[in-house]
């Protein structure tokens, strides 16, 4: 065996290196959960919502690349809809006080 300095991984600073290589510590000790089919699926719905996202995100570019003029009249009635909401909700807000 010979000396090295001491890491996170090997505090004692020994090396075990033998003929096959350096001696791994165990990944899975007794008691560690193994991943359960319940985080499977949440993986899935992660990976799902994210492919989702994506062609969402590729079907508003396509959209306003193929008709900008009627993505411009959606953005601009969706932006008069937000702003009289907000106009609706201050005066509601203001009423109260």
């Amino acid at each position: 065996m010979t000396e090295r300095t001491g890491s996170a991984c090997n505090p004692g600073g020994v090396s075990r290196e033998g003929p096959l290589g350096p001696v791994l510590p165990m990944v899975l000790a007794v008691g560690t959960p193994v991943p359960s089919a319940r985080h499977a699926l949440a993986e899935v719905v992660v990976t799902l919502k994210k492919v989702l996202t994506w062609l969402v995100v590729a079907f508003v570019i396509f959209y306003i690349i193929q008709a900008p003029e009627s993505s411009a009249e959606i953005v601009r009635t969706v932006g008069e809809a937000l702003g009289d909401a907000a106009s609706s909700f201050a005066a509601f807000v203001g009423s109260l006080v």
